[in-house]
């Protein structure tokens, strides 16, 4: 005869796990609440930052979230240090975040990709629709990429800068590309330290720095 007595062992961490989960997809309010708690507990079981939105970033329900840096930080680890993403993968990314379909076209449009995608492009793209400068665009793509935990200022290899400021220019097609490289040589003589790294204050602050 089958028991019917057999004890059901439930792990210990089980229900603060399911509360966390509970709380944080209350606060995200996902469109696609399957699609994003697999998300949720992919991200978990890699040891990665969930995709939840922290209080100051929820929206009304029938909102489409608004793209901020946090967000843009929150995609670029999913990225998880690929140079390369597929278009499919990034736009189930951008979905689970409940961003904007619209603004994820444009992106694709302006960039002119298609399957294969290059992150740091889309990524520098998506941050010049927060930012009304080059070097506000360029500020934001720091903070975003910036590993420093340390409190201290974002900051970026120079290389990193060179790619991103010399895309993002040609982009905005009104910047010569002698411009460009005067600023990008300027900087990496007289500018950047012997540990190779680009501050945010180094292109925002210094007078001699004019990259528009």
């Amino acid at each position: 005869m089958p028991q019917t007595d057999k004890q059901i062992c439930i792990p210990p961490e089980l229900p603060e796990l399911l509360k966390q989960f509970t709380k944080a997809a209350i606060r995200t309010q996902p469109q696609d609440l399957i699609q994003w708690a697999a998300e949720y507990f992919g991200t978990m079981s890699r040891g990665e930052i969930p995709p939840v939105r922290e209080r100051s970033e929820r929206v009304a329900l029938s909102s489409w979230a608004e793209l901020t840096p946090e967000l843009l930080k929150i995609l670029h680890s999913r990225v998880a240090g690929r140079l390369i993403i597929h278009a499919d993968e990034l736009a189930q990314m951008w979905k689970v975040l409940n961003l904007p379909t619209d603004l994820f076209n444009s992106v694709m449009n302006v960039g002119r990709f298609t399957e294969e995608i290059e992150w740091l492009k889309f990524l520098a793209l998506a941050c010049s629709s927060l930012g009304v400068t080059i070097a506000k665009t360029l500020k934001i793509v720091c903070e975003v990429l910036s590993c420093d935990h340390d409190g201290g200022p974002p900051r970026i290899p120079f290389s990193t800068f060179q790619f991103l400021y010399t895309y993002i220019a040609e982009v905005d097609g009104e910047i010569s590309a002698s411009h460009v490289s005067r600023m990008l040589n300027y900087i990496e003589h007289e500018v950047i330290g012997p540990d190779g790294l680009i501050k945010v204050n180094d292109f925002t602050q210094n007078p001699r720095v004019r990259l528009e």
